[in-house]
């Protein structure tokens, strides 16, 4: 087996045994496992320990709660307005919740707690440019909600159509539009609009309470498999050393709580960081069998991420390296790439798909390394070097 190839599978294999809920001694213990790894390599390794508000279920959940309530009152004479009120205060603070926003409910509800984020420095230290390269180590909740054989289904019978679709479902819009009819017929006295907004938030609390109380999955695709490329690319560089590029191996915590760790990064090192000479290559999920280059991502709006040159860089980068990505692809769930995307950085996404454009073992308990693509994985491994290397060609002039 090739060296890599081993480094990969021991990298998640080693990981996939720790229970790496957000905020849990194990996310800190497989914090640690890479920060040793990675320290290993000859990088110079320091663990962050950030603080982030604990939320996604929970916070979601109680918000959906609220709206149950708002459709109760909106259904009476007398506090249909106020019922109305509520329900479009409850569509604000989902937005804002999903999208990475200010997130006021959740920093007046949710508890803070720590995470640790990894940040490994290696590549040529006296470089003007930086490239980060971006994973997270924590693992996300199951539920039922995740069960994927619909699409399969849909899949099967309708390729044609599941090839046309370059965007995700817009699974958020569903929990946002429940309490938007609330609002909608509380204004306009339509009963009827209410009751079907009513029922869909209850439906919608009872979803989110179900993943609250789900064990996490095991996360050797989501997102293992970015923390195995972070330590072979280490590796790699340690091996053949890279000229006119530093490197930022980053492999933040609480990813799955829509972004916790990313944003104590983005305070502690964005100031650091020059937007005209850092590039972000964000990992997520690379462990299905085919590997797409995400032009942007938006729960509720779509973003594109900042300069498409650079996603045009990796697409070609990668088409040289012989791995290449399929382009065109959006998604409508987050990343941790927003966060320097909106900050101003060059940035893209890099993950995975199966024949049915998901993403293989998704949020499920079977999630497990046996159940990786380690083809595609080796693959992300290859692009990353190239991306790397191309971008350290052109500040040299090559």
């Amino acid at each position: 087996m090739p060296a890599q190839q081993q480094t990969l599978r021991e990298v998640i294999e080693a990981l996939a045994l720790l229970e790496r809920r957000a905020g849990s001694p194990g996310e800190e213990q497989a914090a640690r496992w890479i920060a040793e790894r990675l320290a290993r390599t000859g990088c110079e390794v320091e663990v962050d320990e950030e603080r982030f508000h604990d939320g996604y279920a929970r916070v979601l959940g109680t918000l959906s709660a609220s709206a149950t309530l708002a459709g109760v009152a909106a259904l009476g004479r007398r506090s249909r307005k106020l019922g109305a009120a509520v329900a479009a205060a409850v569509v604000a603070a989902i937005a804002d919740d999903v999208s990475n926003g200010p997130r006021l409910f959740r920093r007046a509800t949710a508890p803070l707690r720590t995470t640790w984020n990894v940040v490994a420095r290696c590549g040529d230290p006296s470089a003007e440019r930086t490239l980060v390269v971006l994973a997270h180590h924590d693992a996300a909740p199951t539920g039922a909600i995740f069960n994927d054989t619909a699409q399969a289904w849909f899949g099967e019978r309708f390729p044609g159509v599941i090839e046309r679709i370059d965007t995700s479902l817009p699974v958020w819009w569903a929990l946002l539009s429940m309490p938007a009819l609330i609002a909608i017929g509380g204004l306009r006295e339509h009963r009827g609009m209410v009751a079907l907004g009513l029922a869909g938030s209850i439906v919608g609390t009872a979803v989110l309470a179900d993943v609250a109380r789900r064990p996490v999955c095991p996360g050797a695709n989501d997102n293992l498999t970015a923390v195995a490329v972070l330590v072979a690319l280490a590796e790699r560089l340690r091996d053949q050393p890279l000229e006119g590029l530093r490197l930022l191996l980053v492999s933040c915590g609480a990813e799955e709580v829509l972004q916790g760790g990313i944003h104590g990064f983005a305070a502690r090192h964005f100031p650091a960081l020059d937007r005209e000479k850092t590039w972000f290559l964000n990992l997520d999920t690379v462990g299905s069998p085919k590997l797409i280059l995400l032009e942007g991502e938006g729960p509720v709006v779509m973003e594109d991420y900042h300069d498409r040159t650079f996603r045009d860089l990796v697409g070609r980068a990668a088409e040289r390296a012989g791995a290449p990505v399929r382009r065109g692809m959006r998604s409508r769930t987050s990343t941790d790439a927003v966060i320097p995307s909106r900050a101003g950085y060059p940035t893209t996404t890099i993950t995975s798909m199966d024949r049915y454009k998901a993403l293989s073992n998704y949020h499920k308990v079977s999630d497990t390394p046996q159940n990786v693509d380690y083809g595609t994985v080796a693959r992300a491994l290859t692009l990353a070097e190239a991306v790397a290397r191309d971008l350290a060609a052109e500040g040299r002039g090559d």
